[in-house]
């Protein structure tokens, strides 16, 4: 059996707001309560543990569909983060990560049975683009309703724009929540999304990458993925993540604020 690959998700900004250090000084100089921060907090906590659990789900119902029903037979198939959650990479070090302001999870690998998929290397590229496409495609879905609620009334606007810069407004108490779930599901896929596309085992993107090859650079590729997590601890070290889903963030938090 070969394994869809883990999912990873890292928070490296200080700001508890979830705000990426490519913001202007003027949004940075904000600073969260201990009671806003624990707010913040629990919320980013459910939101991590709800996106992956349909990034995971995507993975294991694309399998389904292309012919390997093995993760359906798990019980992966499922929105529950209970089957989905690894005891450390699910729980443990995201509850770090909530206090230390680095964030750095995952989520169980859905098992996939290669062999069981009609067209095997099509079709493993396929499986591993699911996780990433569901959590774009939320990102999207949970941006395009903040703008829309941001149109509907001046105080939404305003609840909309205070959790853009990461300060909670007063009053407001379900829709304050209620953009705030939103707003961090925006940051959390994005995050997941292009965290996952680098093309480096385990994550999705190698395989990817390696469905998109001809299969001899593929295999060439496929040789030198053993060494995929020194790889990736490199591009953490460099930085090289957060050049990938900064940008995003930034626009979104901009538009958000400014519009």
């Amino acid at each position: 059996f070969g394994d869809a690959p883990p999912e990873f998700i890292i928070r490296t900004s200080e700001f508890r707001g979830g705000v990426p250090e490519l913001l202007p000084p003027r949004v940075l100089t904000c600073r969260l309560s201990m009671d806003s921060w624990i707010f913040v907090a629990v919320i980013e906590f459910i939101v991590l543990l709800l996106s992956l659990s349909v990034h995971e789900s995507c993975h294991a119902w694309t399998a389904d569909r292309l012919g390997d029903p093995t993760a359906r037979f798990l019980g992966r198939v499922s929105l529950n983060p209970i089957v989905h959650a690894d005891l450390v990479g699910t729980i443990i070090l995201p509850i770090v990560g909530i206090f230390t302001g680095f964030m750095f999870g995952w989520a169980k690998p859905v098992p996939v049975n290669v062999n069981r998929l009609r067209h095997p290397k099509r079709d493993h590229m396929l499986v591993a683009a699911a996780g990433p496409v569901s959590n774009m495609a939320m990102a999207t879905g949970l941006f395009i309703a903040l703008v829309l609620l941001k149109a509907s009334s001046a105080g939404a606007a305003e609840v909309v724009r205070a959790v853009a810069i990461g300060r909670l407004p007063e009053g407001n108490s379900i829709l304050t929540p209620l953009v705030m779930v939103a707003y961090q599901g925006v940051v959390i896929n994005i995050i997941l999304a292009m965290f996952n596309l680098i093309p480096v085992a385990p994550l999705d993107g190698a395989a990817i990458l390696s469905g998109l090859l001809p299969r001899a650079v593929g295999a060439m590729l496929d040789s030198i993925q053993r060494y995929g997590f020194v790889i990736l601890l490199v591009l953490l070290y460099l930085g090289i993540p957060e050049q990938l889903f900064g940008p995003p963030i930034f626009f979104v938090q901009t538009y958000l604020i400014a519009y």
